[in-house]
């Protein structure tokens, strides 16, 4: 099993949106970066967990865990010309993006915001703590793992 963060903006959606679904499973759908494409596509398993983090809000910061239960396939909403991600250079036969089904686990009973992550020496590593770090979906070391989830039990 590996371990990732998937960052969301609140105001799209939120760990409570993912709370509301039926079974608390979404489709993780919208990315339009190629390196998370390809993560998605090639490297996210089923059953792999990740943290939902709550970005671009105030405060940022980890809202809980969500497990991977679809592993990648074409995101759909790249062909809907309604969509806010619709891609025409996206099709169904060449598709240029892709996402994969989460399910809620745990909401924390203590959100872990970014700025508590940043006192936290063994997470000073995170790529989350990198300047310039753009990507919505990355990596997670299983001893990052381990310190967050202590502190969303507080």
């Amino acid at each position: 099993m590996q371990y990732w963060l998937f960052k969301s903006e609140p105001g799209c959606f939120s760990i409570d949106d993912l709370s509301k679904r039926p079974k608390q499973i979404s489709p993780w759908d919208g990315v339009r970066n190629y390196q998370v494409r390809n993560m998605l596509r090639d490297q996210i398993k089923k059953g792999d967990q990740g943290f939902f983090y709550h970005s671009s809000c105030t405060p940022p910061g980890v809202a809980g865990i969500i497990e991977v239960v679809r592993e990648g396939y074409p995101d759909f909403t790249a062909w809907d010309l309604d969509s806010e991600h619709y891609d025409p250079k996206s099709t169904p036969e060449n598709p240029r993006w892709y996402m994969v089904d989460v399910k809620l686990i745990k909401k924390f009973s203590h959100f872990v915001a970014l700025d508590e992550i940043k006192k936290q020496p063994q997470l000073k590593n995170m790529l989350i703590m990198r300047k310039g770090n753009r990507l919505s979906i990355t990596p997670v070391t299983k001893e990052e793992w381990k310190r967050i989830v202590e502190l969303g039990g507080k």
